[in-house]
């Protein structure tokens, strides 16, 4: 199994990523938290991987530390939580803020990530307490320029939020207030922030 993975970033995707690893390219799904962090492409990258076998496909998910793997791990055990729903849940939150959702039973923040009704998020508060460690994950960094970004940062953010559950209609709403010049980055993390305020 693949642990970790240490290479060049070639392209960013949201929310995936290319990482050459000695001349290998690895398509790797990886949550916005983890996206924020990513150095510029054409720069080295380590990513704590999560290795999923299936019938049909052997996907790879990455993480900027081990905490936040094992908090993937932690929600792909809960029952009805896949990992693209787990992907998704961490895009919304970091590990900190999830496990701070968990242990305060905040079942509004938990559900308002794409994917998980209230029945869920009560599952994911029922099932995970004490499981989650705060403190663990690292903070989510403000402004992190989206190096080497598309001329149509606009249609990237778009698809990072489709990709993460959201609906075109609940995509495009997020997107409107966004200044045209912003960057990828923090377009998502803007778009984000005003889909779980919704």
């Amino acid at each position: 199994m693949i642990g970790r993975l240490n290479g060049l970033l070639l392209e960013k995707l949201p929310p995936q990523v290319l990482l050459d690893v000695n001349g290998v390219g690895y398509e790797v799904d990886v949550p916005m938290t983890t996206y924020y962090q990513l150095p510029a492409l054409g720069e080295r990258c380590t990513l704590h991987i999560h290795q999923l076998v299936r019938e049909d496909a052997h996907l790879l998910f990455g993480f900027a530390s081990r905490e936040e793997r094992e908090t993937f791990r932690q929600l792909i055990k809960v029952t009805g939580i896949g990992a693209r729903i787990a992907l998704a849940i961490l895009s919304g939150m970091n590990a900190d803020e999830l496990a701070r959702a968990v242990a305060t039973e905040d079942l509004k923040r938990l559900s308002s990530v794409p994917g998980i009704g209230k029945k869920t998020a009560e599952r994911l508060v029922l099932e995970l307490r004490g499981k989650l460690a705060t403190g663990s994950a690292l903070a989510v960094p403000g402004g992190l320029p989206f190096a080497g970004a598309e001329q149509d940062g606009k249609s990237d953010i778009l698809n990072a939020l489709l990709a993460l559950g959201y609906s075109e209609k609940e995509a495009a709403a997020a997107m409107k207030p966004l200044p045209a010049d912003i960057d990828v980055s923090d377009g998502i993390r803007l778009a984000l922030k005003g889909l779980v305020k919704g």
